[in-house]
């Protein structure tokens, strides 16, 4: 998989969707006016925007290891602190943030509870430690229509139904395992609409991600035939794709 891509090329494959997602997990996650804040893993910033918005750009510090999403984000938000780290060595001092968001990056992490944990190190006694993933074991995330018919294709090929996370009560069970506390859980979709079939594949050859490094080891006609797979099960357009992430709020220990 890969994320070492254009800030652009990620933007246009799951933007769309982390986008609308961020509105309501910011919500979830109890932001509130005067609390300070921490994006872990924030891509361009989708969340980080809303967060900026929210409760102003000093109030909020992001973190991505991607140095291309770490450029682009500190254009679009800039007075907004953010830094190249790993949701694993986040380069805080302990207690710093009163609440620490993590937006569909715990199943990317090397060692998701290990994460975690370290969000939950940066994150003040009692403060929120939260986390969203898209439902990708349920059959209910973005790329649902996609990976359904790589299998269709090619039933051993690898997808993202076995990511840390991603099946619901994975993510509540790795906040305990990182001794996180108090943990509610929610389920929270969005829909987002496509003009066409072609508006709906594009991003899917741009290489981001799991789905994008699978389109980008086919050969031409691999390729071709998983196109037309998927064009065979969705409208010619307009359509709307919904999509559902399992999502986790906790506190840490007082």
């Amino acid at each position: 998989m890969s994320f070492t891509v254009p800030a652009g090329s990620y933007q246009q494959f799951m933007g769309r969707f982390a986008d609308p997602l961020a509105v309501q997990f910011a919500d979830f996650g109890g932001v509130t006016s005067g609390a300070s804040v921490l994006d872990v893993g924030c891509g361009t910033g989708a969340l980080t925007a809303v967060l900026a918005d929210r409760l102003g750009a000093a109030a909020v510090s992001a973190v991505d290891p991607s140095p291309s999403f770490v450029e682009a984000a500190r254009r679009r938000l800039p007075g907004v602190d953010v830094r190249q780290a790993r949701a694993e060595d986040l380069p805080f001092d302990d207690g710093r943030f009163d609440l620490v968001l993590a937006q569909l990056v715990v199943h990317f992490m090397t060692d998701p509870a290990a994460g975690m944990r370290e969000m939950g190190r940066v994150a003040r006694p009692g403060g929120v430690v939260a986390a969203a993933v898209w439902d990708h074991g349920g059959g209910q995330g973005p790329l649902q229509v996609f990976w359904s018919a790589v299998r269709a294709l090619d039933p051993a090929a690898p997808d993202e139904s076995d990511l840390p996370g991603v099946r619901e009560g994975h993510l509540a069970a790795l906040a305990g395992e990182a001794g996180l506390v108090d943990v509610d859980a929610a389920a929270l979709t969005v829909e987002v609409a496509h003009e066409s079939f072609e508006d709906w594949w594009r991003p899917f050859t741009l290489a981001v991600g799991p789905a994008g490094a699978y389109v980008a080891s086919l050969d031409d006609a691999g390729r071709t035939a998983l196109r037309e797979r998927c064009r065979s099960v969705l409208p010619a357009g307009p359509f709307t794709i919904r999509a559902t992430a399992w999502a986790v709020r906790a506190r840490t220990p007082s």
